[in-house]
């Protein structure tokens, strides 16, 4: 894992979270815009687990390998569990919901970094 990778997917979900925000400000539901681009960031957090789990096996690094294939599993559960719930609820919290899970996937992947590094506490 890089910190390209991390970072960009970071940036990624920001990015989306932000749109999201703005649906939110607007009390606008979780239409398919806002679906397609969840489902865009889904596709990299489905090839990061699958890259993650890749270099993991071929690693000499000294990584938690649970701790490291769970982040990587929780990161790419959160999105689409955020966006049934965020459809569900038509309201404006429906999209908020969205807005903090993917702030949470931006933050999950940064410490999915240091968890690489062996940074972790």
């Amino acid at each position: 894992m890089t910190e390209t990778v991390a970072y960009g997917i970071a940036a990624a979900a920001t990015l989306v979270a932000a749109w999201a925000g703005w649906h939110m400000f607007r009390q606008q539901p979780v239409g398919n815009p806002l679906f397609y681009a969840v489902a865009a960031l889904e596709l990299a957090l489905i090839a990061l687990l699958i890259g993650g789990i890749v270099a993991l096996n071929s690693t000499s690094r000294d990584v938690d390998g649970t701790l490291f294939v769970s982040y990587l599993v929780t990161v790419a559960v959160i999105p689409p569990a955020a966006v049934l719930w965020g459809i569900a609820e038509k309201s404006r919290w429906g999209t908020g919901v969205v807005v903090v899970a993917l702030l949470t996937v931006a933050v999950l992947c940064i410490r999915l970094l240091d968890i690489w590094k062996g940074t972790y506490a």
